[in-house]
């Protein structure tokens, strides 16, 4: 019997490379991030290379330079030309300070170093605010200028600079290798919203061994779970749902509606960024890196003190040593902090006039009043050191607002939080040790804890009120018109993001060291068990995800 020969034909592989081209550029509408479903074929591929080549420290480092700025060109676009020719001024700069023996020198390399990259930061953050300001007070007629804000500039500009303030006062080698020093700035975990590495932490990891302990994976791996639940399904939910809502027109709801959506935000600020600092040192810890940690349930603090030990660590404690410590500390106040406190007073004497409607007399009176507080310190110690450690304070503190944001209501959240810092050294001034007794009771830090979370909370509105007027309108609506009448209405309508919040306090009061003691308790894990709590995670963001992405608060600043 003889067998009919028969033609088999290959279908044509057709590819679109329209669609491919989309898919791997940078789409302004759809920037990459951890949340993006992109990430996940992008972190595939990155660390099955960077597996093969785990043990080649030179070519593992150019795959890590390549992935992170890739990375952030899918954030931010062209913008990633930045990060390169920041990375290589700072280099070279680093080694000429380095080098150079005269101090004088070195200063002035460091100078330059601080105008360079401080310069960057002004023109794409500040320019506008100031033509404005120019515009509304000198009536100049300045046309704003077209400026977008490049992802993560605020970062990148404190790691730039605490580089090479540590080369300048020899604390740190710098980096041998350009590779090392683009690995420290672009790494891609941390680099749009941080946290804030530090070289002497950080560069020394870059050419280890690369070793994953059972313990490491199953921590990373809690921290990341734990990120984006706090938020892509918490943080995200309360936000579209309620918060952004009332924050939009606070005039529209009620007194209890708009005491919520300053405590929604409270949660949303939080889960939001101390998620993704989780999700970025899980993700560090997989890649055989150590990051510190960001958040420490900064919500537990028993005052304002505690609380910026706690909360943004890696900004406050940047803050410390590059800013508070070099102005003088707790010791001397210096020419800088005297001018910033000089410029503060003005713009104390001159917004309560614009701003609350004070006469020359009362705006006066407030400025008089906010100076002799800076001076009690200094009247109970007999020491002028407690008035400059103030001074200093509140000048950290304005900066440290103002590096936020360029408007006035992150200079007013700076304001309060500095003035609140050195309230708080008076009171443990006056208080002393004779109160131990009483603080150590629960009652006591029960209250103090609830009177540190509200006045974080009033301050809060500020920071995310889109200006002064809408936060005054909140805080009237609050002291005003707060009634416990239209809870039953206000529970039918938003119980789902009342359970959000109540999720998010439950989380926020986990101990720190419980992730820890999971993990040893548990031992080694099987990989059964990842896959069904990521599984189980899925379905749970399934049915929380909201329609529209929102975009990490941090991506702002």
């Amino acid at each position: 019997m003889k067998l009919s020969s028969m033609d088999w034909k290959l279908a044509p592989i057709e590819i679109d490379f329209s669609a491919l081209a989309k898919l791997l550029l940078y789409d302004p509408k759809n920037p990459l991030l951890f949340n993006n479903g992109f990430f996940v074929f992008f972190f595939a591929l990155f660390i099955i290379l960077y597996y093969i080549f785990r043990n080649h420290f030179a070519i593992r480092r150019y795959i890590f330079c390549s992935f992170s700025l890739y990375f952030f060109y899918k954030a931010s676009g062209y913008f990633v030309s930045l990060v390169i020719i920041s990375a290589i001024v700072n280099y070279w700069l680093s080694h000429a300070i380095y080098k150079r023996r005269s101090r004088q020198y070195r200063l002035s390399l460091l100078i330059g170093c601080v105008f360079f990259n401080l310069g960057l930061l002004f023109y794409f953050k500040y320019t506008n605010f100031f033509l404005s300001i120019s515009n509304q007070f000198f009536h100049t007629g300045f046309s704003t200028l077209n400026i977008l804000l490049p992802i993560g500039i605020s970062f990148y500009t404190f790691e730039n600079l605490s580089y090479n303030i540590d080369v300048y006062r020899r604390d740190f080698k710098p980096a041998k290798k350009f590779s090392e020093y683009l690995l420290f700035l672009s790494f891609f975990p941390k680099l749009m919203m941080g946290p804030i590495v530090r070289a002497h932490d950080f560069v020394p990891q870059i050419n280890k061994p690369y070793f994953l302990r059972d313990e490491d994976f199953a921590k990373g791996f809690y921290l990341i779970i734990s990120g984006l639940i706090k938020k892509l399904i918490i943080s995200d939910y309360i936000t579209l749902n309620f918060v952004d809502y009332v924050f939009d027109d606070p005039s529209r709801y009620t007194g209890l509606e708009n005491l919520f959506a300053v405590y929604g935000y409270a949660i949303v600020i939080y889960c939001d960024f101390s998620g993704y600092s989780d999700i970025a040192i899980g993700i560090a810890k997989w890649l055989g890196f150590r990051i510190p940690p960001n958040f420490l349930s900064p919500y537990q603090s028993k005052d304002i003190t505690e609380f910026w030990r706690r909360w943004h660590i890696s900004l406050s404690s940047w803050l410390r040593d590059y800013l508070y410590i070099p102005l003088g500390g707790n010791r001397r106040s210096s020419l800088s902090s005297c001018l910033f406190c000089l410029l503060f007073f003005i713009a104390i004497f001159f917004g309560s006039k614009h701003l609350l409607d004070f006469n020359n007399q009362y705006a006066g009176i407030l400025c008089i009043g906010i100076f002799i507080v800076l001076l009690i310190p200094g009247l109970i110690k007999r020491k002028m050191s407690g008035v400059a450690a103030n001074m200093n304070l509140l000048t950290t503190m304005l900066l440290g607002g103002f590096w936020h944001g360029a408007s006035f209501n992150f200079l007013i959240w700076g304001a309060l939080h500095g003035l609140a810092l050195a309230l708080h050294k008076i009171w443990m001034l006056i208080t002393g040790k004779w109160m131990d007794g009483l603080k150590n009771t629960w009652f006591y830090q029960t209250l103090t804890v609830l009177l540190t979370f509200h006045f974080v909370c009033f301050c809060w509105i500020f920071f995310k009120a889109p200006d002064y007027n809408t936060s005054i309108v909140m805080i009237s609506k609050i002291a005003n018109e707060l009634s416990l009448d239209v809870w039953q209405g206000f529970y039918a309508n938003y119980k789902t993001v009342l359970a959000m919040m109540l999720l998010a306090l439950s989380i926020h009061f986990i101990p720190d060291y419980f992730a820890d003691e999971v993990v040893e308790s548990f031992g080694p894990i099987s990989l059964i068990t990842y896959i069904v709590v990521f599984f189980c995670f899925l379905i749970l963001y399934g049915i929380f995800k909201s329609a529209e992405p929102v975009m990490p608060i941090y991506l702002q600043f």
